[in-house]
């Protein structure tokens, strides 16, 4: 079983000395940054199931980190234990505020440490269903989120992601070949909502090689456009030349009988609420289903957009 992986964060040598043999106790791997630009370096370049952060730091405050941590779409789910002075409520306040999950005071006792610690992973866990591969949300996170926005009223677009002609190259080429095809596409649906979207959308990794993008109406087509582009020229590298150059690979069908497989395309059904009413996620979801169907049975790369009005 794997250690819980703990970053520690302080500007003060003695405080993370002190963290560190407080943790010893419980046997978690750790890692320590000195400030709050070196914590972001350093997440950025690792994954962590807890990050203990000091709130008073120079270059960046506790409350700035924290804030950078959640509003990114690969770290928001890391909780985050905020350190702060004693009797300094305005710190604790704006602390949670930034997205803290807790907050522990100076001087601390450290079995009062160690059960915080324990509490949020244990809550951390339950709460996230991450996809082991590419660590995003799964299908717990993807129904929450879309049930708030249900609820709120709001309007919004969901893209639906799947792979085309994905098993074939699984059989082809095996199944760790196939995962890195995985955790490909999960980089360009991130990099999409990042240099398109906002703050407030959403990635999820439904399994396998399905995902969806929660988004705003007006950005959607434009996401799934480019998530099309960047997809379609970054496919055929994972194949070798030969297949690469014919365009498609020999893979037996369920007969047994040899046939022409075409390169891994994407296919996206966008589901919005914004001609009809949506009221429960079940009905997104089969709106999705049925767009998905439709852009698969196209060939090659496409996107199908929901434009029915509500009779």
């Amino acid at each position: 079983m794997m250690r819980p992986r703990v970053l520690l964060v302080d500007d003060d040598p003695d405080i993370l000395d002190v963290l560190e043999i407080t943790l010893s106790e419980d046997n978690y791997d750790i890692s320590k940054a000195r400030d709050g630009e070196e914590a972001l370096k350093v997440i950025r370049s690792r994954p962590f199931d807890l990050i203990i952060l000091d709130h008073n730091m120079p270059k960046m405050t506790g409350r700035e980190v924290c804030a950078e941590i959640k509003k990114d779409i690969l770290l928001r789910h890391i909780p985050v234990l905020m350190v702060t002075g004693k009797g300094e409520v305005h710190d604790k306040v704006c602390g949670l505020e930034a997205g803290a999950d807790d907050y522990i005071v100076k001087p601390f006792e450290p079995k009062e440490l160690l059960a915080r610690i324990r509490m949020t992973l244990k809550r951390s866990e339950r709460d996230l269903d991450a996809n082991p591969l590419t660590r995003l949300p799964g299908n717990i996170s993807i129904i929450g989120e879309l049930s708030e926005r249900i609820d709120k009223k709001e309007k919004f677009a969901v893209c639906y992601v799947d792979l085309n002609k994905f098993k074939a190259y699984n059989d082809s080429y095996g199944f760790e070949h196939g995962d890195d095809i995985i955790k490909e596409t999960a980089r360009i649906l991130i990099r999409a909502v990042q240099e398109i979207g906002t703050d407030s959308d959403f990635i999820g990794h439904i399994g396998g090689d399905d995902f969806v993008v929660i988004t705003k109406v007006e950005t959607a087509e434009a996401i799934s456009g480019r998530i099309i582009a960047d997809f379609d020229l970054s496919a055929p590298h994972f194949y070798n030349e030969t297949d690469r150059e014919n365009g498609y690979i020999l893979a037996k069908d369920r007969a047994g009988n040899m046939q022409k497989v075409p390169l891994v395309s994407v296919s996206i059904g966008i589901v919005t609420n914004e001609l009809r009413k949506i009221e429960h996620v079940a009905q997104v979801g089969e709106i999705g289903a049925e767009l998905k169907a439709f852009a698969k049975s196209k060939e090659g790369s496409n996107y199908v957009k929901d434009k029915r009005k509500e009779e």
